[in-house]
């Protein structure tokens, strides 16, 4: 199994590493699900609902946002310059030593 390193952010500012898998075609919320983190997820994926907002925290280059992702961004809450939905981020090798921090959720 090929696996990167990735630090995510929880709610409380904690931060912690973890080994993602690249070979399971996992997106980054499908991941903070599977590791229990507090991420929704509730379109199942498909950039309808912002519940797995996050924002990026290191230099780490991804693909351009769709425009599904900016529509869906343009209606969320929280969202700041370094916005991306979780669901959007495919787990692969380029993104060795990603860094995110979980956007806060809406009460």
């Amino acid at each position: 199994m090929d696996n990167i390193t990735i630090t995510i952010i929880d709610r409380n500012g904690v931060a912690q590493n973890y080994d993602a898998p690249t070979d399971m075609n996992m997106n980054l919320m499908e991941f903070c699900k599977a590791v229990e983190l507090p991420v929704k997820g509730e379109c199942g994926g498909m950039a309808m609902c912002a519940t797995c907002q996050v924002y990026i925290e290191s230099d780490t280059q991804l693909p351009e946002r769709s425009e599904s992702e900016l529509d869906m961004l343009d209606q969320a809450f929280f969202v700041k310059d370094n916005s991306r939905l979780g669901c959007q981020i495919h787990l692969n090798p380029s993104l060795e030593g990603l860094i995110v921090r979980i956007a806060p959720e809406i009460d």
